[in-house]
């Protein structure tokens, strides 16, 4: 495992493994229009840039999330939970607790990563994301 600076953690990650695991993950299934605009921002290439900087640095795809959840609209976007779980272990998490976009820590949602190696964590960001689906935001397909 190697070691990680993800926001204020440091984290340990076997990032083969966790691709490994990524290769046969079909991804979040949900068809919501929540959860497809979500997954047709990160698609496109939109999500925002703390997100893709994350993902890139460790191999993710950004299309392939372990958990996403609309919370509230946000003017024209809309605040969204999002995360992906890594193989690896939580070294060292900031010293103060204050609110952060990006945290480490682990899901609690028990459908997102079937069969998911042990050890591991999840990288969750908490972030607007813009609706760009034709539709209303709540009508599935």
């Amino acid at each position: 495992m190697e070691q990680y600076k993800i926001s204020n953690y440091t984290v340990e990650a076997d990032i083969k493994k966790t691709l490994a695991w990524y290769k046969s993950y079909e991804g979040w299934s949900c068809d919501c229009g929540y959860c497809r605009n979500f997954l047709k921002t990160a698609k496109q290439g939109r999500l925002p840039r703390e997100v893709t900087e994350i993902l890139s640095a460790l191999g993710l795809p950004p299309e392939k999330p372990t958990y996403v959840c609309e919370l509230c609209p946000k003017g024209k976007n809309h605040l969204y939970d999002f995360s992906w779980r890594i193989v690896g272990n939580i070294l060292k998490e900031p010293s103060q607790k204050e609110p952060e976009s990006i945290i480490c820590g682990h899901e609690s949602y028990p459908h997102g990563a079937p069969g998911f190696p042990e050890p591991h964590f999840d990288i969750m960001f908490f972030t607007e994301i813009p609706y760009i689906l034709e539709e209303p935001d709540d009508k599935p397909i």
